[in-house]
């Protein structure tokens, strides 16, 4: 039976490729986008519900859905600090997890990042091990969270650091082999092939996917 999905951060960088596989996915007769801009796209399959994330409470329109991806992501620079980055990756990643889940949602596929870790030294890392903790929480029958590396594909906004890194990337990789594979970069669109093959197989339980898978 075809399946609802609820999808956040769809502007992003692998919230694109995912909202274009999903609309062309039999498995979804419908796709709900929730965020500040509607995606620059038309389908009959889709629907813009129009949010801060901070007015979930609020909502005139249920988050009624089967499966809630979550593409949320910022950086430190982007975000304006610290306070900026852990606002969107974890408070808004786990305000939308709660807020899907009250309304019914039963799985939750995110994107956290390689080497998220409580005890990681980067501060970045520690927020995304403390989302992954947080979610996989709030009572879903499945979490699966997608950790990758390097994101490899154009970006509507300036991120000169991640910018100069792509151009590395193919030098890099080779690097990356055996415990090091999942460091390797990876284009937004292997991370969204990856969460809709997993979506289809509908594992129970919270699952860590490094990648490639």
């Amino acid at each position: 039976m075809a399946r609802t999905a609820l999808l956040v951060g769809a502007t992003g960088l692998v919230g694109t490729a995912l909202l274009d596989r999903l609309l062309a996915a039999a498995d979804y007769s419908a796709v709900i986008v929730l965020g500040r801009r509607a995606p620059a796209i038309a389908n009959l399959k889709l629907r813009f519900v129009a949010s801060t994330l901070e007015d979930l409470d609020t909502l005139a329109t249920p988050l009624t859905a089967d499966d809630l991806f979550c593409c949320l992501g910022t950086t430190t620079r982007a975000a304006g600090g610290k306070a900026g980055l852990e606002r969107v990756d974890y408070h808004m990643v786990l305000a939308v997890a709660r807020a899907a889940q009250a309304s019914g949602v039963q799985r939750f596929y995110g994107v956290s990042a390689a080497g998220a870790s409580a005890t990681s030294p980067a501060f970045y890392s520690r927020v995304k091990a403390r989302m992954e903790k947080a979610v996989s929480e709030v009572g879903f029958a499945a979490v699966h969270l997608f950790r990758p590396s390097l994101l490899l594909g154009a970006r509507s906004e300036s991120r000169p650091g991640e910018a100069f890194a792509q151009k590395l990337a193919p030098a890099l990789a080779p690097l990356c082999i055996g415990p090091l594979r999942k460091y390797r970069p990876i284009s937004a669109e292997d991370v969204a092939d990856a969460m809709l093959k997993i979506a289809r197989s509908s594992a129970a339980g919270t699952v860590i996917h490094d990648l490639p898978l």
